[in-house]
């Protein structure tokens, strides 16, 4: 007997405390993560593609590489162009795939992925992403990759959450974060300068409310140690706050999600900027049997 195959594989349910969260495992994506029933990240659809690539984790590199086309160690490179709009190589390669079950609880499960490589990206690695639920804290999420291949491997990674604080218009929110560089961007979204956020329109270190400000930026230079984006709905008094670290995540991308209706906000922790394929800024380089791991935290904040 047949079954429907959905989009996005099975959707694993955990629960802690008064956190809920489920997971895809098609691309390993986020799905959903509530808290007292109120939405934290915007869900979407179980049984529809994903809009907007709300929950994906984006491996081997967040982000776009230009034109596709990279070169690493003498060789040049091309992937395939998957955004015909800024001609870029957009996001990774293990988006649309079926991802392994591996450790599983009611609060934690860890799903797999081999990447063996296509002409694009020759590489080989072991790929996992483990989402566990803390009834006190909230959501970890851990990526991890580690090169099993016979050459080195260049290498980023992300996530792509969209943020909420009870599923209402970001418009209404207040955002802060504290960053000291945003990075600027052409009609293709091609890097061009990074500035000082300063005192600009991209400061948000002083909390303060979206309104109708577009956002679709990497920043960096973020505060040593613990970072944190917290939006904030004075309405429902909730925050939903999304909390790494430098050493893991030297960048973070947001994007005020106008193709979801600005019900969500992608706040992406990044181990790169957009195009380090290219550029090489923070560019992973894994030897032969070294790992990468980065880790982030969502939880809820009330008042």
């Amino acid at each position: 007997m047949s079954t429907i195959a959905s989009p996005n594989g099975e959707l694993i349910v955990l629960e802690a405390g008064e956190y809920q969260a489920s997971a895809a495992t098609v691309g390993a994506g986020l799905h959903s993560l509530t808290f007292q029933g109120q939405d934290l990240v915007l869900p979407f659809p179980p049984d529809g593609l994903p809009p907007a690539y709300a929950g994906k984790v984006l491996m081997p590199w967040p982000n776009r590489v230009h034109s596709g086309a990279y070169g690493f160690a003498g060789q040049r490179y091309e992937l395939p162009v998957n955004e015909a709009a800024t001609g870029s190589a957009l996001h990774g390669l293990v988006l649309w795939s079926e991802w392994l079950v591996g450790q599983q609880s009611p609060e934690e499960v860890t799903l797999t992925h081999r990447l063996n490589g296509e002409p694009g990206y020759p590489f080989q690695l072991e790929l996992s992403t483990n989402y566990r639920l803390e009834a006190d804290s909230g959501l970890m999420v851990e990526l991890r990759a580690e090169n099993r291949g016979q050459s080195r491997a260049p290498y980023g990674c992300g996530s792509h959450p969209y943020m909420t604080a009870g599923g209402e218009d970001i418009s209404n929110c207040e955002l802060s974060f504290t960053a000291g560089k945003v990075l600027m961007t052409d009609e293709r979204l091609q890097p061009t300068d990074l500035l000082d956020s300063k005192g600009t329109e991209f400061d948000f270190s002083v909390a303060r409310t979206l309104d109708s400000q577009r956002l679709d930026h990497a920043f960096t230079a973020l505060p040593k140690g613990k970072w944190d984006v917290t939006l904030r709905n004075p309405a429902l008094r909730l925050s939903a706050v999304l909390q790494s670290t430098g050493t893991d995540a030297p960048w973070v991308q947001l994007y005020s999600g106008e193709l979801r209706d600005r019900k969500g906000l992608a706040v992406e922790p990044m181990s790169c900027p957009p195009d380090a394929f290219n550029s090489g800024q923070d560019l992973i380089v894994l030897e032969p049997g070294q790992a990468h791991v980065l880790r982030y935290r969502i939880q809820a904040l009330e008042g």
